[in-house]
């Protein structure tokens, strides 16, 4: 038997846990036959009921794959899973590392903010775009407090996404701002170039409500792209 141990409450959640960061770490490899649910019984003293729905969930994390001839295969997670992948492994020692994590979610979060500004640009109310402009303003006014600036300047880019009429942009901005991606983790410190450009979030707004789209995007790209590493890892 494995010398981990597993709880006994919510057993199948834990086992899903314990085989999918097996997958994330490359054994199996993709391609390979997950162990058959008998033998993952027997190696964690738990009941086949257990074992199926922890292998339900992993197929439907699209991390394996039962074929037509019953066998149960390893996929390539970095070809077949989602978004919620990354959710769910941003906290454990698998697969990709928090460093590698957090680049990656600030590289989508310029991405996604430069054409949500874009977006909002073109399809947001004239009322929308005014309360963006005067938000602006607000934030102009905070002063060098970083956590203060931190703070506003997620109500603003919130009014953008929203502004935006992308829905999968709304859900992807609630993602990385609440916790669910590292890049909630970020220090303010870490931002202070991003966050201490008053004048940047200020014609950030102005572009956005006189409908200038490319600019808008482009301003937007610049501003928020500050905070990506430029190394391959985060220190």
């Amino acid at each position: 038997m494995s010398s981990l141990p597993v709880r006994r409450e919510a057993v199948s959640d834990q086992l899903y846990v314990v085989l999918r960061d097996r997958i994330l770490g490359g054994a199996p490899p993709p391609g390979a036959s997950l162990t058959a649910e008998r033998d993952l019984a027997a190696e964690f003293g738990v009941n086949r009921h257990a074992v199926r729905e922890a292998v339900k969930r992993l197929q439907q994390a699209r991390l394996i794959e039962v074929s037509h001839g019953g066998r149960t295969l390893v996929l390539d997670w970095r070809r077949t899973a989602g978004l919620d992948l990354a959710i769910k492994i941003a906290a454990t020692d698998s697969g990709p590392t928090i460093a590698e994590l957090t680049r990656d979610a600030l590289e989508m979060r310029a991405c996604v903010g430069a054409d949500a500004a874009r977006l909002c640009a073109l399809r947001c109310s004239d009322l929308a775009a005014s309360s963006i402009l005067e938000s602006a303003g607000r934030y102009a006014v905070q002063g060098p407090d970083l956590a203060a600036l931190a703070e506003a300047d997620v109500a603003w880019w919130r009014q953008i996404v929203e502004g935006s009429g992308n829905i999968a942009y709304l859900l992807a901005f609630n993602s990385l701002v609440t916790g669910a991606l590292p890049v909630a983790e970020v220090p303010d410190a870490r931002r202070a170039e991003e966050l201490l450009d008053v004048e940047a979030h200020l014609r950030l707004g102005t572009l956005i409500a006189a409908r200038e789209a490319d600019a808008a995007e482009r301003l937007a790209r610049d501003l928020l792209s500050r905070s990506v590493p430029t190394t391959r890892a985060v220190n």
